[in-house]
């Protein structure tokens, strides 16, 4: 079984609960790392724009294409 596949297993075990902590755990991860390296707000948003755009391609592909 390949790295995707056992991650894939071990993510259907979430229930909505595990989900929104993770979301939650996430977004203080984030605020952390700004208030810790505050240079980081200064970059253009484009760049932010940019991986967000990178990281929604692969679970857009899975949600609308993967069957």
């Amino acid at each position: 079984m390949g790295l995707l596949e056992d991650m894939t297993q071990r993510g259907r075990k979430f229930d909505i609960i595990d989900v929104t902590l993770a979301q939650g755990t996430s977004m203080f991860s984030a605020l952390v790392i700004v208030k810790l390296i505050p240079g980081i707000t200064d970059l253009n948003i484009w760049w932010f724009v940019g991986l967000t755009i990178l990281c929604y391609l692969k679970p857009f592909y899975v949600f609308w294409f993967e069957e």
